[in-house]
């Protein structure tokens, strides 16, 4: 039995794989649970025996906020029947087709003129990069985007940070230990239950607009077709002038400054995609996918796993196996590069986990990484203000993302 540090839960759980393996079990408060990680054991355990696998664990929380409902908590007939809708009306609304690059193409090219008006002084980047790939996914699930400065937009945005972040928090796991206690204590938690109540008020207005005026013959987006939210975080990872210098040159060499990015360029840009997914690996903004529980007794990779068993898949330790990767804590593009310089695909590479749960947005995540990166070192070469340094420092959610940090975006000059 191993138990859980929550000061830095990703290194330490980290840390347990490196000492005891793949499958473990470990304490987390009064829970005792299966830890998991390895390609291999993700296989086994998400493609393999998917049917065992496939449930999350029922939990305090959860309930609180999600009520058993929707495309994440959910269980059974009902998560098949949300997880199918999900992917049949994103594909109908344009999601891996043109008609959804385009959109993307404008909000980067919106998202660009935003950082142009700053004339190269320090910001704060984050504010704009999730103004602009959250409204990629309003286009999809309100049929409208929002304006950079509207005031409900950043509320919203807020608000989902307040829920997004609480499951890992002392007060999330507090909640889960002692829900009734904790429902009349005051704290963290009581300020993310009402953003909840508030974001569920947001989409019921927007819901509400939809009622009034939808026609069932001629959908416009995913709440004409289905009353339900999405949510989807996004972070760039700065790199060094050495890896921007190359993905820029490869991007004059194959797009030039006349005509805006495609994704029909990307075949012809392995560097630049090479560094896309170095980014993905090395930031890995989902370090651990949210929990399963066995629905019958079974084994993995030879250990007994009981009926009822919650298990904790950790995707950081696959995503920085020595194994798989020469330099696995260093941003070393050439992880996806052979050795003739074209784009080397990985097995093992799983950002989005695999099996039934994986995320349902993988293509609309990787046309926006490919297009918004592009466009932006298209126009904008990056630095830290004078005398600041940049570090790899993360704020713990359900996503990781940077802390706050500020960059200059220089206009390049041709």
């Amino acid at each position: 039995m191993l138990n859980i540090g929550f000061k830095d839960p990703i290194n330490s759980m980290n840390q347990y794989v490196e000492t005891y393996g793949d499958v473990s079990r470990v304490n987390m408060g009064a829970l005792s649970c299966v830890l998991l990680s390895g390609y291999e054991c993700f296989k086994e355990a998400f493609v393999q025996k998917a049917d065992t696998f496939t449930d999350r664990p029922p939990y305090p929380l959860n309930d609180k906020l999600c009520k058993g409902l929707g495309l994440i908590s959910s269980n059974g007939h009902m998560w098949k029947q949300q997880r199918r809708f999900a992917l049949s009306t994103l594909k109908y609304f344009g999601v891996g087709k043109k008609t959804l690059e385009n959109s993307i193409l404008e909000e980067s090219g919106l998202l660009c003129n935003a950082l142009q008006s700053e004339r190269g002084m320090p910001i704060d980047p984050q504010c704009l990069l999730t103004n602009a790939v959250a409204n990629i996914v309003c286009t999809l699930v309100f049929g409208h985007r929002f304006e950079y400065d509207n005031k409900h937009f950043h509320q919203m945005l807020k608000c989902s940070t307040d829920v997004f972040q609480l499951p890992v928090t002392t007060w999330g796991r507090m909640y889960n230990e002692f829900p009734r206690l904790m429902n009349f204590l005051p704290g963290k938690h009581q300020t993310a239950f009402s953003s909840n109540e508030e974001l569920k008020r947001f989409i019921r207005d927007e819901v509400k607009r939809h009622q009034e005026d939808r026609n069932p013959s001629n959908p416009r987006d995913y709440i004409d077709c289905y009353l339900e939210e999405i949510e989807k975080l996004f972070v760039i990872v700065l790199l060094s002038n050495i890896f921007i210098e190359k993905v820029q040159a490869e991007i004059d060499r194959v797009i030039g400054q006349s005509r805006q990015p495609t994704m029909a360029d990307r075949a012809n840009m392995p560097y630049t995609d090479a560094v896309i997914h170095e980014i993905q690996r090395f930031g890995n903004i989902v370090p651990f996918t949210p929990p399963r529980i066995s629905n019958r007794d079974t084994t993995l990779s030879g250990f007994r796993v009981a009926k009822g068993m919650m298990v904790f898949p950790m995707l950081r330790p696959i995503l920085r196996d020595k194994g798989e990767y020469s330099n696995p804590d260093q941003f070393h593009p050439e992880h996806f590069l052979d050795k003739n310089g074209k784009f080397l695909k990985r097995e093992a590479f799983i950002p989005f986990s695999i099996g039934k749960r994986k995320c349902p947005g993988e293509p609309l995540a990787r046309m926006e990484l490919f297009l918004f990166f592009t466009c932006l070192l298209r126009r904008f070469s990056f630095f830290p203000p004078t005398g600041k340094e940049l570090t790899f420092k993360y704020e713990i959610g359900i996503t990781c993302g940077p802390k706050p940090f500020e960059i200059c975006a220089v206009t390049r000059r041709h």
